[in-house]
């Protein structure tokens, strides 16, 4: 009996023994097979630290390879919490770095004494980025004299600025902290994701406890990728031409805003564009988020009499008109929709080309009657007015052309004089490329090609035709004959010619609306043209916002465009006419 219950005791014991290593072979093969990959990240945790950097943002050049906006060496200076000692050595450091680096003593101080959040031990905070080289190098020193431990040194870049106020407005900048960089405006904002590098893992290297690099174990370094260049049609020497004429332009008139831009009639290419108010990315101190704001692309104005010439092409074109046949002007006062209509001094019957030259609202009214109202507006619409012209800037305004439904009765002679119809400066001067690009209007482009610098790979961006606009390029010609007319003796814009060059343009002076109604003290005056004539280099727009001393465009603006085209083409060393050369002498 005793026997047989010693017996069933082993066999007890030996089944719980037996049940044990099977459960024991379960739980190590749970741990070593099935759970080995997430129980070795954890551990991986407690031995070793992982170091993200970014590679260096890309850089924005103009059309010739001239630096706008760059990188510059810089040091990013961190601390280790859990090195730097107590709370009295961590007082004295937060002190040197606030008188060193201009920082806040309270908010180092606060760093360097966070050694753990959410549980987990903080093995680095940020002390300052973008510190200068000669700065940190003498920190450094600094520092290693006086015995303070836990500060690292890394290598970094921040964003420069070197034409200062140059283009601001149309590149942009960044605002970059501790966590992240923010693009603010511009080209730095609408390229983002193009400029901006990848972030990469610098190793994972085995540390102590306290944190500290081991010399042996495991590492892997990977090399940041770097953000894509970008090359845009941009001018930088016509550029600095534009803004020092721009700057003449609001010293003498003090206008509220005056813009530019100058485009390549045949390519779309914008050469130049700028603004006024500006202001300086590299000098933040007195930046007012208004000057960051892109006028040309986000406002929009009445053009005035800039709207003219594209209406009358249209008239030519189908036949309804030829450029001597004689309009009814009414010596300057007509009544139509019972509201009068009068233009600037008392015409009678002058020839269509006379229209332009002397800037009839009257005369072009009428002929708009002749092309009437649902070819008017389709016309209005292929000239791109309405629409946004898809350059790559956010916020661009579309402007203001009402659907032909909700067209009143004056509209057919209100719009084609540039009243009740919203443009901007950008679907103006891109309306304009038919008129100086033999009847097709180009899409407008201000990025030329986008370059890898790790690769050397380069995108080319197309140059595109949005549509033939004017069929026939006789009919375009002929207008052309009559803008030229505008800068000659007779003319509203005398001040816009440019001696040896035959000028195409016309001026544009309108009311703002304000307050629901046109006001008689606040107007836009502009002057949009192109040079040569018969051949043109460039295409030019020069507005101003409420103008002090005059209100006229040929008064205003069209001195400026003088002066710019005169330097471009010298520029590009594109020589006078020898017809004109031998009428000077």
């Amino acid at each position: 009996m005793k026997r047989s219950a010693f017996a069933a005791r082993m066999i007890l014991a030996a089944l719980i023994l037996l049940l044990f290593f099977i459960y024991l072979a379960v739980h190590l093969y749970n741990v070593q097979i099935r759970r080995h990959e997430i129980l070795y990240k954890k551990a991986r945790r407690k031995y070793t630290t992982v170091e993200k950097f970014k590679g260096k943002r890309g850089e924005i050049f103009d059309i010739n390879g001239h630096l706008l906006v760059g990188n510059e060496p810089c040091i990013n200076i961190r601390a280790n919490p859990q090195l730097v000692g107590d709370k009295d050595k961590c007082r004295a450091l937060a002190g040197y770095f606030s008188r060193k680096l201009d920082a806040s003593a309270q908010v180092i101080y606060r760093r360097l004494t966070t050694k753990k959040i959410h549980g987990r031990k903080m093995l680095q905070v940020v002390v300052k980025n973008n510190v200068p080289l000669f700065t940190a190098r003498k920190i450094k020193k600094e520092l290693k004299e006086r015995g303070f431990k836990g500060i690292s040194f890394y290598d970094s870049t921040k964003r420069y600025y070197p034409k200062n106020e140059l283009l601001s407005n149309i590149l942009g900048f960044i605002n970059s902290s501790a966590l992240k960089i923010t693009p603010v405006c511009g080209i730095e904002q609408a390229y983002n994701s193009l400029l901006a590098p990848v972030k990469v893992q610098k190793s994972f290297y085995e540390r102590t406890r306290t944190g500290i690099p081991l010399a042996y174990g495991n590492k892997d370094f990977k090399p940041a990728k770097p953000g894509k260049n970008i090359y845009l049609t941009i001018n930088e020497p016509i550029q600095e031409i534009v803004e020092e004429e721009l700057d003449k332009l609001v010293k003498k008139w003090e206008p509220k805003a005056a813009y530019a831009v100058m485009v390549n009639p045949k390519t779309g290419s914008i050469i130049a564009m700028a603004q006024r108010p500006s202001f300086n990315p590299n000098d933040r101190s007195g930046m007012k988020p208004e000057h960051w704001r892109n006028r040309i692309v986000a406002d929009g104005f009445e053009p005035g009499s800039m709207m003219k010439p594209l209406v009358i092409v249209k008239a030519l074109s189908i036949g309804l008109v030829k450029p001597d046949t004689k309009i009814n002007c009414e010596n300057g006062y007509w009544i139509y929709g019972k509201r009068p209509l009068r233009d600037t001094h008392p015409y009678g019957k002058i020839k269509v080309s006379s229209v332009i030259q002397k800037s009839s609202n009257i005369g072009t009214a009428k002929i708009s009657l002749l092309i009437g109202k649902k070819r008017l507006y389709n016309l209005l619409r292929n000239y791109g007015f309405g629409q946004k012209t898809n350059l790559p800037f956010k916020h661009e305004a579309t402007g203001i052309l009402r659907s032909l439904k909700n067209w009143d009765t004056l509209s057919i002679t209100r719009f084609p004089i540039g009243q009740g119809i919203l443009v901007s400066p950008l679907q103006l001067i891109g309306a304009y490329t038919v008129l100086a690009n033999e009847g097709r209007r180009m899409r407008l482009r201000i990025v030329d090609k986008i370059e890898d610098p790790k690769t050397g790979k380069v995108y080319k961006y197309p140059v595109r035709t949005a549509d033939v606009v004017i069929k026939n390029r006789k009919y375009v010609k002929e207008v052309v004959e009559m803008m030229k007319l505008v800068t000659e003796s007779g003319g509203t814009a005398k001040r816009a010619a440019v001696p040896g060059y035959e000028v195409a343009g016309k001026t544009g002076t309108s009311q703002k609306w304000v307050d629901g109604k046109y006001s008689h003290s606040k107007y836009f005056a502009g002057f949009i043209g192109f040079v040569p004539a018969e051949d043109p280099a460039f295409l030019l727009l020069v507005v101003a916002d409420e103008p002090l001393k005059s209100i006229y465009g040929g008064v205003v603006t069209a001195p400026a465009f003088s002066a710019i085209a005169r330097k471009t083409l010298k520029y590009f060393d594109i020589q006078p006419a020898e017809q004109s050369l031998s009428e000077k002498r």
